[in-house]
């Protein structure tokens, strides 16, 4: 079965482990998502069966958006509540400087990622040197805060909404309102509500060709060549520049790669959507 949709992940479920709920609900053995949801984070989480599970690299998800809470006076390592350490209670701020604060991250935002994350240091993943105690050495990223505004503040916790681009950590951009009000804080909640076009609709089944970051071309020659994988002609093809194309013959969708005139496949033979699966 392929199929695409989005589910709501609960709280306190890996995103990993969320996927066995997930095969056993739609009888499926090829299950994969995108976009990693921390096991305290609830929400959108783009989900794809059989050979859907190809096309995560291509999706247009971004930006995205996010609800989340930060507890003043709390400290946490992972910088969120997973790993409170100590709690301290801090004077409450005025509103009007807390909503000073969230929009001074607007714009393009160079910052640390939390050491309690998924990349990788010398092929192992961040959070399991934090875990084992180890020395985490991270490279600073650029995120881009597209919007971020207060929702409300009922001290000591700050609702705030932001809208970034692929790959931001709100952990850490949490941890940077905490900084400039110059006391401790960590998430209490996250919630992620869209990634670009994808919003939770009760696990409907969505056609991905529609949201696919690809430019299409079309080639003129026998679709019986592109269908059995053989050797393509760049002559055959409407757009002959270098660039990644998704292409639809009477049966299926395929994925090329030209480059100096040759023709690659990064996927072929891809069944169409089918409401059914």
């Amino acid at each position: 079965m392929n199929r695409l949709f989005v589910v709501n992940k609960p709280i306190f479920r890996t995103s990993n482990g969320y996927m066995n709920y997930i095969k056993h609900k739609y009888n499926s053995k090829k299950v994969g998502f995108s976009g990693t949801l921390d096991p305290f984070a609830t929400g959108c989480l783009i989900v794809a069966t059989g050979q859907y599970t190809k096309l995560f690299q291509y999706l247009n998800k971004t930006p995205k958006s996010y609800k989340a809470t930060l507890w003043l006076g709390a400290n946490s390592p992972g910088l969120d509540i997973e790993k409170v350490d100590s709690i301290e209670e801090v004077e409450a701020f005025d509103e009007k400087y807390i909503k000073e604060v969230l929009a001074s991250l607007q714009g393009e935002l160079t910052y640390y990622p939390p050491k309690f994350c998924a990349k990788k240091i010398n092929g192992k993943r961040a959070y399991e040197l934090a875990r084992e105690g180890k020395e985490v050495l991270l490279k600073t990223i650029t995120s881009t805060i597209y919007d971020i505004h207060l929702l409300n503040y009922s001290h000591p916790f700050v609702h705030f909404e932001v809208k970034v681009s692929e790959g931001t950590y709100i952990r850490s951009l949490a941890a940077l309102v905490a900084d400039k009000l110059g006391v401790d804080g960590t998430l209490s909640s996250l919630h992620r509500i869209n990634e670009g076009q994808f919003y939770y609709d009760k696990e409907k089944a969505l056609n991905p060709f529609i949201h696919l970051a690809l430019s299409s071309n079309t080639y003129t020659g026998d679709d019986s060549f592109i269908e059995l994988g053989k050797k393509l002609d760049i002559a055959y093809f409407a757009i002959q520049e270098d660039g990644v194309y998704l292409i639809e013959t009477a049966n299926f969708f395929s994925i090329i790669q030209i480059m100096s005139k040759a023709i690659t496949y990064r996927f072929n033979r891809i069944a169409k959507f089918s409401e059914n699966g």
